[in-house]
């Protein structure tokens, strides 16, 4: 029988049309998948933040009730890597079981390498290498060598500022990487922090010791201190660009939802984790270089690192797609804080102050009465480094381009002062409308003074603007002081506190209720 609802009515179902380019979509939803990834995205995951997951090539490999046997499976070695101390509580306690054809252990011991990259670690102020900015700062887009260059990821990763030194596992550090080449028979080890890397040009075919992951401009991918990973482009792809957040002392975590509730920002579900994979070719000449404490080492072997057959626990490398970002935002008055944008926290030492923030900007809709919507003029404590992946960005200025970078430091005033800024007091803002579309913006925010390296400065080139030109406050001229009747108003104002101060001082005379004898 038919839904007397629905019997008189006539409705026509026109099928919403997928989108097909990620860049251009309002949210992932958008994209219509039922898979968590892109359509061009080849491999599998596991799913859930901060789960201990486990994988194995070979079904059975991994050992049933116990972490190491006296003899694995197919003679494999077992593994394990810590990352936490020993006695850490249970939710902060972190390692991995590998089981593995060669143990890392095999290997040819230690030597110093050449490289065309950048590395400074050291962001001490008795280090002279090291430099504050204490005004805003702008990159135009850092360059990308050319194909000619072989240029991968060890040679092509370059330091921009930081705070603190990875020796005292305390502080942070920002890079930016440029390469057109992929490693060959090379593995990078990070042993001094945790990796955030966000892609930003070109797509990247990431292998790690416990599979692999392809990123996307607009996805970004953790790497823990220890693990061992290789970047290569993938076929089509000349070149790329992005941009890499180092954390000492810390690790990254989703952020309290608060009155939130259970659900919001970026949701643990979305974060995606390889699946097992191993080498077809196992025995052959590798090169492991390893960065400690902001130097490069290498060490040789003649197998490959990425022979794991099985592993399991909470160690693990992982991706997120930021188009996924359930944004929150005002619906009422104000303009919501951009802690609301975090997409991912390291703690610092002090309980109350994150050391670093990962933030997103990207398309959201925005309505609030009574409101000024854009981001109004301050002087945070916070040291703000923005990047545009794609689209116009929310650079400091028009110039402003992706694969760029702008700054201010803590106290810095700085806002908006834009044509868009001027017209904002005029708009209806109790009108639905979206913001941001077809573009994406990142921020790292954090508690630490930064310090900037000589590549930064001076190196890259790229450093275009480092003082704020003053005719670019002309758009918000004093309208205070020419407002009709101003100065015989402020005239009153002074009046009537003399006159309220004269009254006032009655009360405090001496002489007033004394009594006489």
């Amino acid at each position: 029988m038919s839904s007397p609802v629905m019997s008189n009515a006539s409705y026509v179902l026109v099928p919403r049309e997928p989108k097909t380019n990620p860049q251009e979509v309002f949210h992932y939803t958008d994209l219509q998948r039922s898979k968590p990834t892109r359509e061009n995205d080849p491999y599998t995951y596991l799913q859930g933040f901060g789960n201990r997951h486990q994988s194995e090539v070979i079904p059975g490999t991994l050992p049933a009730g116990q972490n190491n046997p006296q003899e694995s499976r197919f003679g494999l070695y077992t593994e394990g890597i810590t990352y936490s101390a020993f006695a850490a509580p249970r939710a902060e306690n972190r390692s991995t079981y590998m089981y593995r054809v060669r143990p890392a252990a095999a290997h040819n011991g230690y030597k110093t390498i050449e490289t065309k990259s950048n590395i400074e670690n050291c962001f001490l102020s008795i280090n002279p290498k090291v430099e504050l900015l204490p005004e805003q700062a702008e990159w135009t887009p850092f360059p990308i060598p050319g194909p000619e260059d072989k240029v991968d990821f060890v040679d092509g990763l370059h330091t921009l500022g930081g705070s603190g030194d990875p020796n005292l596992k305390e502080g942070m550090a920002l890079y930016v990487y440029m390469i057109s080449s992929s490693m060959q028979k090379r593995t990078f080890c990070n042993c001094d922090g945790d990796f955030l890397v966000c892609a930003q040009e070109g797509n990247l075919d990431v292998q790690t010791e416990f599979g692999k992951m392809f990123i996307q401009p607009g996805e970004i991918f953790v790497v823990q201190r220890g693990v061992r990973f290789s970047i290569s482009l993938p076929e089509g792809v000349s070149g790329a660009r992005g941009y890499v957040t180092e954390i000492w002392g810390s690790t990254w975590e989703l952020p309290d939802l608060g009155p939130i509730g259970g659900h919001g920002l970026a949701n643990p579900r979305d974060f995606l984790y390889p699946v097992a994979h191993i080498d077809e070719d196992l025995h052959v000449d590798f090169e492991v270089v390893n960065k400690i404490n902001g130097k490069y080492h290498a060490m040789t072997q003649d197998h490959s690192p990425f022979d794991l057959v099985a592993w399991h626990g909470n160690v693990v490398p992982y991706k997120y797609d930021l188009t996924k970002f359930s944004s929150q935002n005002s619906t009422t008055i104000d303009h919501t804080d951009p802690s609301i944008n975090t997409v991912l926290t390291a703690k610092s030492r002090d309980p109350l102050t994150p050391l670093a923030d990962f933030l997103w900007f990207g398309p959201r809709w925005d309505v609030a009465s009574n409101t000024f919507r854009l981001p109004y003029f301050h002087r945070n404590s916070a040291s703000e480094f923005l990047a545009s992946l794609y689209g116009n960005g929310l650079g400091r200025s028009d110039d402003f381009k992706p694969g760029g970078g702008s700054f201010e430091g803590g106290h810095t005033p700085h806002g908006g002062f834009s044509d868009g800024y001027v017209d904002e007091m005029q708009i209806q803002t109790n009108q639905p409308r979206k913001i941001l579309e077809n573009q994406m913006t990142i921020m790292v925010e954090s508690s630490r003074t930064f310090l900037w390296t000589e590549y930064a400065r001076i190196g890259c080139g790229c450093l275009s603007q480092q003082s704020t030109d003053p005719e670019v406050w002309d758009k918000l001229p004093d309208k205070f002081s020419s407002y009709p009747g101003m100065k015989e108003l402020l005239q009153r104002v002074k009046d009537d506190k003399e006159d309220a101060q004269k009254r006032m001082e009655y009360y405090h005379d001496p002489n007033v209720g004394r009594f006489s004898h």
